[in-house]
């Protein structure tokens, strides 16, 4: 017979076990020990995304199709946002290296927000399970369409009214670069990655990212750019020290 334990006896069993991780059952019944990250030893992987040549030039969107659009900062496009030879918007994450560790979803949501009728942030990630809340801050219906391909992302197609739009949605699979769409503004785009582990990064306005938190070990890491694609680093983390990985795009034609 299947005993239920209640929800205060799991927190309390959790709660003893932090230093250790957290045992749970997982959804085919088996135990999973989650595992708590060791500051003491952690290391870290730090790096810069850099990009060689002349990136396009970044075109201003005209967003006159809806006045409610037209009110806020200039629009420009983002699949190319390069400074002094950097690029943002790269979304870094550990592919291996990790072994059999688990670690725990944190129940707490990303928001990915619609402002200005930009996505914002352009690109951002979560892990499996943890939910994803999409919220409209304009004062103009949005929809956000997903057609997620990994079996266990389902399809999203949600509609928000102005100033009040709010709705969450869990995903369970990895999948990279999963673009996200509003039909009533075309020009609208984002992108979410679904992977199976805290450890990942989008580089800033400078191209620098930073990952903390790692094992001892050895890792291989993905950048991936929505454009240019997938490039592939492995890296050796020592502890309490930090790693220096970079990554470079080779320009194409503007």
């Amino acid at each position: 017979m299947m005993i239920r334990i209640g929800k205060s006896m799991a927190l309390a069993a959790c709660m003893l076990l932090a230093c250790a991780g957290c045992r749970k059952q997982s959804g085919d019944g088996t135990a999973v020990n989650f595992t708590a990250i060791d500051w003491n030893t952690a290391g870290t992987i730090s790096g810069t995304i850099h990009y060689s040549g002349t990136p396009p030039k970044r075109v201003e969107i005209d967003m006159a199709q809806d006045p409610a659009c037209v009110f806020g900062d200039k629009n420009f496009t983002e699949q190319y946002v390069v400074n002094h030879g950097a690029m943002q918007n790269v979304f870094v994450y550990v592919k291996d290296g990790l072994g059999n560790r688990v670690y725990p979803v944190p129940s707490d949501p990303v928001v990915m927000d619609q402002k200005s009728c930009r996505y914002i942030p352009h690109v951002m990630g979560v892990m499996i399970g943890q939910p994803v809340q999409f919220t409209n801050n304009d004062s103009t219906m949005h929809n956000i369409h997903m057609m997620p391909q990994a079996d266990g992302n389902q399809t999203v197609d949600i509609s928000q009214p102005p100033n009040a739009g709010s709705d969450q949605r869990v995903f369970h699979s990895p999948e990279a670069m999963i673009p996200v769409r509003c039909n009533n503004h075309p020009w609208m785009q984002a992108f979410l990655n679904v992977v199976n582990n805290p450890f990942y990064a989008v580089s800033d306005a400078e191209g620098h990212f930073t990952i903390k938190g790692l094992p001892p070990g050895t890792y291989t890491i993905v950048a991936d750019q929505e454009k240019l694609g997938e490039k592939t680093a492995t890296v050796t983390v020592a502890a309490k020290q930090t790693a220096a990985q970079d990554f470079t795009y080779e320009g194409v034609a503007p």
